[in-house]
């Protein structure tokens, strides 16, 4: 009932401040609030490519590319970006150069391309459906896992002409690549390290807003399926308009719209430079489908990593057993470099420290920051002397071996 009502009021404060005459009091836009993700990588400078991949199951996924930084020739090694969830490639990129993992490793010499899973502003395509079929968003990250990830690697692979290169992936880019690279073997050969930014597998100890939901998750897959709500939080014109006219005004506004974007990952804005909150909004939430939430509810229960569980009789169908199989962390044998945070709602401390490290055959590095939060690993106006240069160095040492 409290989230409920939480929600209500600020819903009816966003109202208050879209019709308030205050709105002539705009702090100047930003000019990433209405660039797409190739825009904002010409607006600095760097060079861009667009490419589009498609899966085995039909999606086509949108890879976004920047081959080399500013002043410097590629090195000849390819990094891919994976997001996390209700993300996109943008988030590698909403601060300034000098603050962004994606220019930062470019400039560094690499070959930077940025996923987008599936049903994301920038992957909302299908050879056969449309973003009005139900069938488009019966996915949650299992198919990301299986799909998305082995399609998208082999094309940069393919692409680039390499054998190997370095993932970096950010919450549910962490999952996804826990799943593919321990499920698929011919895969994992093909990654030279995995640098899991606040990483996720069981997430039986979370807070916020999907610890909330987990609690009805069955009642919210019958009201889901009742009213055919299939897809969860898109980019759509009112959320844009939100980022660019309720959290360009004072202070106080850009906190309301600080925790409608913080109320997964976590509220707290210390290591945020605020005036790019309203470029956070503007490419935040990017979408996903409602099964995928549902998803993480179920595990939110459970406090497994597991597959999506369907039911005991279609689980039977689809898995040969009652319950949904869980997934085995150890069976990742990829070189392994964790970075967390103390203050991390998603990607929670004793979950990380208790049910996925001790299990990761070839952890090479663990850095814990203790005062951050889940979206500090992209965000964070710190974030390059904290752990960007480190994850190069990281890089740079795995490259020689």
């Amino acid at each position: 009932m409290m989230e409920v009502v939480s929600f209500s009021i600020s819903l009816l404060l966003i109202t208050m401040v879209s019709s308030n005459p205050l709105k002539k009091a705009l702090a100047p836009k930003l000019p990433e609030e209405s660039m797409n993700v190739i825009e904002i990588i010409k607006y600095y400078g760097y060079p861009s490519e667009t490419h589009h991949v498609k899966t085995e199951d039909g999606y086509i996924l949108t890879l976004h590319r920047i081959p080399h930084g500013l002043f410097k020739s590629s090195n000849g090694q390819a990094v891919f970006l994976q997001h996390g969830i209700l993300d996109s490639s943008a988030t590698y990129l909403m601060n300034p150069p000098h603050q962004s993992l994606g220019f930062i490793l470019a400039d560094a010499g690499y070959d930077v391309w940025l996923g987008n899973s599936r049903g994301n502003t920038y992957s909302s395509e299908h050879i056969k459906f449309t973003t009005k079929d139900k069938e488009f968003w019966d996915f949650s990250f299992d198919e990301m896992a299986k799909y998305d990830l082995p399609a998208s690697i082999d094309y940069v692979l393919e692409t680039s002409n390499k054998s190997d290169l370095y993932y970096v992936g950010h919450s549910q880019g962490t999952s996804i690549g826990f799943i593919a690279f321990g499920e698929n073997k011919e895969l994992a050969k093909k990654i030279r390290t995995f640098v899991a930014l606040a990483p996720v597998a069981t997430v039986g100890h979370i807070k916020g807003a999907i610890k909330a939901v987990s609690i009805f998750a069955p009642e919210l897959e019958m009201f889901i399926n009742l009213f055919g709500i299939y897809d969860f939080l898109p980019s759509t014109p009112f959320v844009h308009y939100l980022g660019e006219y309720v959290c360009g005004l004072w202070k106080v506004n850009e906190e309301v719209c600080s925790s409608l974007a913080f109320l997964i990952a976590g509220y707290d804005t210390t290591n945020l430079n605020e005036t790019r909150i309203p470029v956070y909004m503007t490419h935040l939430p990017a979408g996903t489908s409602s099964k995928d939430m549902i998803h993480f509810a179920q595990m939110v229960k459970s406090g497994k990593f597991q597959k999506f569980d369907y039911g005991k009789s279609e689980n039977i169908k689809r898995y040969n057993q009652e319950y949904a199989p869980s997934y085995n962390v150890s069976k990742v044998e990829v070189p392994v470099a964790l970075y967390t945070g103390s203050n991390d709602w998603l990607a929670d401390p004793t979950d990380v420290n208790t049910n996925l490290k001790p299990f990761l055959p070839n952890v090479i590095l663990h850095k814990n920051i203790d005062a951050w939060n889940h979206l500090d690993f992209v965000w964070g106006i710190n974030a390059k002397n904290m752990i960007y240069l480190d994850i190069i160095e990281v890089m740079n040492k795995m490259k020689k071996m």
